[in-house]
């Protein structure tokens, strides 16, 4: 189930992240337990390769990883992406160095 749950390219990232929550909701109904940074890699490794670089900072920049700080962190990106108009990769790999050092 989990490994049909990729994010394309083109999707939003906010409709991923509250699918990725429906889905850890509807696990934990069944009585399935996920630990919080076992969700917090399985959220980053279902991110398209555009994220490679925001992926590799957040995960070797801090010795441990909460889901809730990784979602904070993949949300400022899009608001950052979105606000600015961010388009380029050039421009996407410098808001990721922005937010990743928040």
């Amino acid at each position: 189930m989990l490994f049909m749950f990729r994010m394309n390219e083109c999707e939003l990232l906010r409709n991923y992240i509250s699918q990725f929550i429906t889905l850890l909701n509807d696990l934990n109904n069944v009585e399935v337990q996920i630990d919080d940074e076992d969700q917090t890699m399985l959220l980053l490794c279902f991110l398209p390769s555009s994220y490679k670089s925001f992926r590799e900072t957040l995960i070797y920049g801090r010795d441990k990883l909460s889901f809730e700080y990784m979602k904070g962190n993949l949300l400022s990106k899009d608001n950052l992406d979105n606000e600015f108009g961010l388009d380029s990769k050039a421009d996407k790999q410098a808001s990721i160095l922005v937010v990743s050092k928040k």
